[in-house]
């Protein structure tokens, strides 16, 4: 059974930083696409950045420039650096992993989430 854990969430100050990390294991494959998502209290989950095992990375427009995904040396593995945190940034994140970042939401899988909160 597949399973992914999330790490390196924490309570930081506005205009901080996080890294947040996440591995799979249970699996001989190694996953085409990994991404990270966040869901705020109150709010629909929606997707932060996700990364191809090519490189090929997207990102809401509301991380552009201040996140960056990343995937390690170790198979699947995926990092999510974080910069100039917001209070908007508050919610907690979820690592997905499956054959694309399209089809994460229908059939991948996903970990436990990781909670970050930013102050003012």
């Amino acid at each position: 059974q597949v399973q992914l854990v999330e790490s390196g969430g924490g309570l930081v100050q506005a205009g901080g930083s996080l890294r947040l990390s996440c591995a799979a294991s249970g699996t001989r494959i190694s996953f085409n696409a990994m991404a990270w998502y966040r869901q705020a209290p109150g709010k629909r989950r929606e997707l932060v950045a996700g990364i191809t095992a090519i490189g090929s990375t997207n990102y809401a427009d509301s991380v552009k420039g201040r996140f960056t995904i990343s995937r390690g040396n170790a198979k699947n593995t995926v990092f999510l650096q974080m910069h100039s945190l917001k209070p908007e940034d508050t919610a907690v994140y979820y690592c997905a992993a499956g054959p694309s970042v399209a089809a994460l939401e229908r059939v991948g899988s996903w970990g436990q989430g990781t909670q970050v909160t930013v102050s003012s």
